[in-house]
């Protein structure tokens, strides 16, 4: 894990906030400027409307793109750090993997699965939709939002259990993405959330990339003038970093 990502966010000591209240990865401003989600998912990840008009851009995406018969279709499951915040539409993550598979010779099809501002709240309530396709892959990339907005850790670890249950029992393999916190909580904060994603791992005996933003957290040149979201040349680092974890899984999803 990065250490420099604990240096995102300035120390100060706060209590727990529910999981509607505080800050998210979504910049104020960008939240203050998105009135309706963009076509890649930019939405903040609060409000009904928001989020059905997300889900409905997802299941047009699936109709409209239908799958070759024995490609695999990767879920990638996240918040803005998968939608491509602030990024055009084919340098999102998601986008970018699947072109890195198909250089390789890897057939497959990456879903961008990424709601700005999600919590593992959100992504929990949006599951059982998300998998009605029955993806071969599961990239499970949640928990930086709540992180930033210091929702209780067990409440955290609770919600990335039952998503994992959820995706183990459709059958599709799953990729772990962890995230760390900001120190700003203090110690024990950090200390708990921490641990929530080696430890879900190794119960459920997944593989675990420890820190989706490994090699990028804190690097200027790798990141969007917040600090906190990949630019492209940020996302290309995160691409080579996993990737190949994500091609060797794929060889082995059924």
């Amino acid at each position: 894990m990065d250490p420099a990502f604990n240096a995102l966010r300035q120390r100060r000591p706060a209590p727990h906030p529910p999981a509607d209240a505080g800050p998210s990865l979504v910049p104020q401003a960008a939240q203050s400027a998105l009135i309706t989600p963009s076509p890649r998912l930019q939405g903040e990840g609060r409000g009904g409307s928001r989020r059905f008009l997300a889900l409905v851009w997802l299941a047009l995406m699936f109709l409209a793109t239908p799958a070759a018969a024995g490609v695999p279709v990767i879920l990638d499951f996240g918040d803005s750090l998968t939608a491509g915040l602030g990024l055009p539409e084919g340098e999102a993550f998601p986008a970018r993997l699947e072109a890195w598979l198909h250089r390789r010779g890897i057939e497959a099809r990456v879903v961008n699965a990424g709601v700005s501002g999600d919590t593992t709240a959100d992504g929990l309530a949006r599951l059982d939709w998300a998998l009605a396709d029955q993806p071969n892959l599961v990239i499970l990339a949640l928990g930086a939002n709540d992180a930033l907005r210091g929702i209780d850790p067990s409440t955290v670890r609770e919600n990335l259990d039952k998503m994992i249950a959820k995706i183990q029992t459709s059958g599709a393999k799953l990729l772990l993405l962890g995230m760390v916190a900001p120190p700003n909580w203090g110690d024990e904060y950090k200390h708990a959330f921490d641990g929530i994603f080696p430890d879900l791992a190794q119960t459920h005996r997944l593989p675990l990339y420890p820190f989706f933003l490994e090699g990028v957290a804190m690097k200027p040149e790798f990141n969007q003038p917040d600090g906190l979201h990949p630019n492209e040349r940020g996302v290309a680092v995160l691409v080579d970093r996993i990737a190949p974890l994500v091609a060797r899984l794929l060889g082995s999803a059924s």
